[in-house]
């Protein structure tokens, strides 16, 4: 059982990163917009943005946790959120687009901190209870997102860039937190020198897919970060183009979501893991995901998508069960090293995710009351629906 005192300091420390990270989504489209000259401009650099930080949190991912394997959780976790204190203050200056990429690609390099928070509640949990205790610090973070967007969409209607400036006090107030409270999770003894070789993300990916029993779970992770970041990375463009939403009206969008992904990851998941296999838990996820994705793609108004998203709030025990399974047989020693390789996967497919997305956006902003409008959501519905073909098969059992 993981230590309680312990893992409420991680799940403090990630309530804070998220909450942080929360108050800038409602009012970095407006923000660009204000920068740009037409909507065109606005979709592709808010694209560029978007797919420059997820792959930069890419590259980091596994780096860090294999750092982390090294150096112990600590330093990793108190380094990540001094690198978001600093770069949220870039954008909040700056009427530069080149210079707030810039400063989303350093951002993205600092901020693989749940990888190392992964690492952190492995490091104190047992394998039978590795699961309850990722879905509690997963709603941890989801919970500051909960608030995060809110709160930006309240300070941004006035100006964008207060909320920057918000964000960047809280990572660093977060910092500060973590020095005095946030002890270390990896003993002395259990440390090992990181294999630079195998820091490469797509060399952590490979030596996880030649794990034959693992290759299916990875896939429906793939396939569903995929597909979770297609919305992730067009809903405030999108329910501003075919709906009218203001940044109250995204923050307050993304604060019922980020309500019912905490709900998914604290109550349901825990309940779901004791109850039923892996397998029959993805199966049903996936398949209530990919329709509530077409249920969006195909909502006319603007609080019926809102109230879909509260069944795609499911999609968040994905990746919980999946990298529980994937953990459970994994050493002590490497724990730092596999998150960082599943969650290399999460935000490779999750970076690509804009690649794909924001040209479909073009149709809501041109056309918001056709159906077509609703492509990307269409396209996100389809890759979960791909997830069901590798869980035909109990694959999971094997892992769990």
């Amino acid at each position: 059982m993981a230590s309680r005192p312990q893992l409420r300091f991680i799940a403090a420390c990630l309530f804070l990163d998220a909450l942080g990270v929360g108050l800038i989504i409602p009012v970095l489209p407006r923000l660009i917009g204000e920068l740009t000259l037409d909507p065109q401009s606005q979709t592709l650099w808010y694209g560029s943005i978007m797919l420059a930080y997820g792959l930069m949190f890419f590259i980091s991912a596994p780096v860090l946790g294999a750092l982390s394997d090294h150096f112990g959780r600590r330093p990793l976790l108190l380094g990540g959120m001094f690198g978001l204190g600093v770069t949220f203050v870039v954008p909040a200056l700056s009427a530069s687009l080149p210079l707030i990429l810039a400063s989303r690609i350093v951002g993205g390099l600092t901020s693989a901190n749940m990888t190392v928070a992964q690492a952190y509640v492995a490091d104190l949990s047992s394998p039978e209870d590795r699961a309850n205790a990722f879905g509690k610090v997963a709603a941890a973070f989801s919970f500051g997102l909960i608030l995060g967007p809110a709160v930006g969409g309240i300070l941004g209607q006035s100006d964008p860039r207060i909320p920057f400036f918000a964000a960047s006090c809280i990572a660093l107030l977060n910092m500060a937190y973590g020095f005095f409270i946030l002890p270390e999770s990896l003993p002395r003894h259990n440390r090992r020198r990181p294999n630079w070789s195998r820091c490469n993300p797509f060399a952590g990916i490979a030596t996880l897919t030649r794990r034959s029993t693992l290759r299916p779970l990875l896939t429906v992770l793939a396939c569903a970060s995929l597909g979770s970041g297609m919305l992730n990375c067009t809903w405030a463009l999108y329910t501003e183009f075919r709906y009218g939403f203001t940044p109250l009206h995204i923050g307050l969008s993304v604060f019922l979501l980020g309500a019912c992904l905490s709900f998914v990851q604290g109550f349901v998941l825990p309940r779901a893991a004791a109850r039923f296999e892996h397998d029959v838990a993805l199966r049903a996820v996936v398949i209530v995901t990919g329709l509530s994705l077409c249920g969006i793609a195909l909502a006319a108004q603007g609080w019926i998508s809102v109230v879909l998203c509260c069944l795609y709030a499911l999609s968040g025990a994905v990746a919980p069960l999946i990298s529980s399974a994937i953990s459970a047989q994994t050493p002590g020693h490497l724990q730092g090293e596999t998150m960082g390789s599943i969650n290399a996967v999460i935000s490779l497919f999750t970076a690509l995710a804009p690649l794909l997305a924001t040209p479909l956006l073009s149709v809501a902003q041109e056309q918001p009351y056709a159906v077509s409008a609703g492509l990307p959501y269409f396209a996100a519905a389809l890759l979960f629906g791909l997830c069901l073909i590798p869980l035909r098969s109990p694959v999971s059992k094997q892992n769990s």
